[in-house]
């Protein structure tokens, strides 16, 4: 009903939110069901978990929980089957998808389930005419748009005007022969990024992270690639967070990007995803041992009283893999939970942090993002801190 009150409280704070506060534009898109799944209404505690909290709570301070390769789901061998056509299009090998596989639940269900932070990889389709979802050489669905999947959060964010979604997009290579990140893919991008819908829907903040109550109802960009290839006025045009490639070591433990100059903002990142430090012969168990001993590091470093103030962004990838180790692959689900006997006794990633961030309760670890976030039971409420 247009112009209704709803009235959320929970514990000791109320938010009162107009649930027309963003015009209604968009419908559930169709086509998105492949990456996004179907849309389900969700009334539990942590499908609104973000109404606790007053809207100057700034977004730097708060924990919030998120998905690597998020859009990787449903890869699975059926879908590698019935994409083979393009699948290692260049002469490639065809790997197993459970290398590619970073999840086993979709969107819909981690947003009901409390996560508010996405990873999502796009390039160019192999009709050159829309921007996917693809994890390195596997595309995940020909259907499933950048476009529709970004219209999809609109309308989960018209339905829960209490939160805020990060999106956070970066340009995936090695797809298709001779793809690349030109002005073609770019223009695609910044045009779906910067139509009339999205403007009303994204936060139009550059380069600073907003408070919880500016960025109710709509989605906090960061802006994981370049416009390298256009005017200059593309990139100033384009709100969000701007976290460059050109800054962002590749598999590091401890990345500093100063993300606004001017302010001298900054964001501290952990994204060791592929222990190749330690040698392909290395087993499981010390590959699962090395990242979260990077985890803990860096969220010590988010907890610590020196960096413990609004202008300080962590972001944590609790995710990785070392596809390369004989005789068996470290595969994201193997790194996120263990294999399952006893080569990996203590269980994955998840497994370990799991009550280590239970000892960090109370305390900001900023946004950690994992694979298999099911898993085990409640590592998103631990999180957050709920």
């Amino acid at each position: 009903m247009k112009g209704q009150l709803f009235i959320v409280g929970i514990s000791c704070i109320s938010s009162i939110v107009l649930a027309d506060h963003i015009p209604r534009t968009v419908e559930f898109p169709a086509n998105a069901t492949e990456i996004f799944g179907p849309y389900v209404q969700d009334s539990g505690t942590l499908a609104s978990w973000m109404s606790k909290y007053p809207d100057e709570t700034p977004l730097a301070l708060m924990n919030i929980p998120g998905t690597h390769d998020s859009a990787t789901w449903n890869y699975t061998e059926a879908t590698q089957r019935d994409l083979a056509n393009v699948t290692a299009g260049d002469g490639e090998p065809t790997y197993p998808p459970e290398l590619f596989r970073c999840q086993s639940a979709s969107i819909m269900s981690s947003l009901n389930a409390g996560v508010r932070f996405f990873d999502l990889r796009f390039a160019l389709d192999p009709t050159g005419t829309k921007l996917v979802f693809w994890h390195s050489q596997a595309l995940m669905s020909e259907t499933a748009t950048v476009d529709a999947i970004v219209t999809a959060f609109y309308y989960w964010l018209d339905m829960h005007p209490s939160e805020t979604v990060i999106l956070s997009f970066q340009y995936e290579g090695s797809t298709t022969v001779n793809a690349t990140f030109d002005s073609t893919v770019q223009l695609m991008l910044f045009d779906i990024l910067n139509s009339t819908t999205a403007a009303q829907y994204i936060e139009q903040t550059h380069d600073v992270l907003p408070t919880l109550g500016n960025a109710r109802g709509k989605v906090v960009l960061f802006k994981r690639f370049d416009l390298d290839q256009l005017p200059d006025e593309y990139e100033d045009a384009l709100p969000g967070m701007h976290l460059s490639p050109s800054l962002w070591t590749d598999d590091s433990k401890n990345i500093t990007l100063t993300y606004n100059t001017v302010l001298n903002l900054t964001a501290y990142a952990e994204d060791y995803y592929e222990p190749d430090d330690l040698g392909h012969d290395s087993s499981a168990a010390a590959n699962i041992a090395a990242k979260v001993n990077a985890i803990v590091a860096h969220l010590q470093m988010a907890t610590s009283e020196y960096f413990n103030h609004a202008d300080n962004l962590f972001i944590t990838y609790a995710s990785g893999e070392h596809i390369l180790t004989w005789p068996e692959a470290v595969t994201p689900q193997i790194m996120a939970v263990g294999d399952g006997n006893s080569s990996t006794p203590l269980g994955g990633v998840n497994q370990q942090i799991h009550p280590i961030l239970k000892g960090f309760r109370g305390k900001r670890i900023g946004i950690v993002v994992v694979d298999f976030w099911d898993q085990p039971r409640d590592l998103i409420r631990d999180i957050i801190g709920a």
